[in-house]
């Protein structure tokens, strides 16, 4: 079993021991499991990230990194995923919950998460408790967290470290890209292909509400009745808030509960800059000769003041 696979089935193994353990999973499922699961890169060629397949609001996010670093040095990328805390969203039971907040930052080659004793103590108190982890063996140069609390995470700080082209051949002292993607709330769809309960629910036909009554898990049950005289039974989601009522005439596909998704998706790209040591001493020393040169003109300038005024006094 190759070492990806291993850390795939890792994540299944410890999805079923919470089960087991009666621990509530439901928003872990949502992010980042899935797609690590599904996808052995989040970033397909059109450059959409894995998480806006599920995930398909969209909203803004921010990204700050550094424009340059030194080599095997330790710096932070915050993504900044900001939303109204006020907000409540509807859980996988049908009772409003919490937003919770997830992220993915994906690093040039050669980049990676910062171990424990590289990491300084500011960055330290600022991710007490949370826990950032690469994508997979094989892509350890992505890094994802969550899901977390939004009320209180609404910056997810990365520690990074900076490769060493001195020690790595295939490092170049180049200008880089990143991508960066954050998430708030429960996601529209599954994996599988389902919908979750986060969703607009469209008639499955053209006809008349005829009954609604109380459906399965705490959900409603609607009972359309068509123009040859077919009833079709339709169940809503516990939670949701239905926009008709019994006596209704509806078409198909019309909405039949108000939309609950408050979370969405976003997705930043910047440039970060590794840059060679020897250039920045040369840029110095520039510097530093340009000044000089400067100095010893004003200098020169000043004699040759003088030597005139003396001239003119003879």
């Amino acid at each position: 079993m190759s070492s990806n696979k291993f850390f795939k089935s890792f994540l299944s193994t410890l999805i079923i021991a919470l089960s087991l353990l009666n621990i509530n999973v439901e928003n872990s499922l949502a992010y980042p499991v899935f797609a690590q699961q599904g996808y052995s890169n989040p970033r397909a060629a059109n450059g959409k990230l894995a998480c806006a397949n599920c995930h398909l609001n969209q909203k803004a996010i921010e990204i700050e990194a550094p424009q340059a670093v030194l080599p095997n040095s330790v710096f932070e990328v915050d993504i900044k995923v900001p939303y109204n805390t006020n907000l409540k969203q509807i859980g996988a039971n049908g009772k409003p919950a919490d937003l919770n907040v997830g992220g993915i930052l994906i690093l040039p080659k050669g980049f990676k998460l910062a171990s424990k004793a590289q990491i300084p103590k500011t960055i330290k108190e600022k991710n007490k408790g949370i826990f950032i982890s690469p994508y997979s063996t094989e892509y350890d140069n992505i890094l994802v967290v969550g899901p977390i609390q939004g009320k209180t995470h609404q910056d997810l700080i990365f520690p990074v470290v900076s490769p060493d082209p001195e020690k790595n051949s295939d490092i170049k002292y180049l200008t880089y890209p990143l991508y960066a993607g954050g998430n708030r709330g429960r996601g529209q769809v599954y994996p599988t292909g389902e919908k979750s309960n986060v969703n607009v629910f469209g008639a499955i036909q053209t006809g008349q509400i005829s009954a609604i009554s109380a459906g399965e898990n705490g959900g409603s049950n609607v009972t359309i009745l068509n123009s040859n005289g077919t009833k079709t039974s339709q169940l809503i989601p516990a939670g949701l808030e239905l926009t008709i009522k019994q006596g209704d005439f509806i078409t198909i596909d019309q909405p039949l509960n108000k939309d609950p998704n408050v979370g969405g998706f976003g997705q930043e790209e910047t440039e970060i800059v590794l840059q060679n040591p020897l250039r920045i001493i040369g840029y110095l020393g520039f510097c530093f000769c340009v000044l000089l040169t400067q100095v010893l003109l004003i200098l020169k300038k000043k004699q040759f003041e003088k030597v005139q005024a003396a001239e003119l006094n003879f």
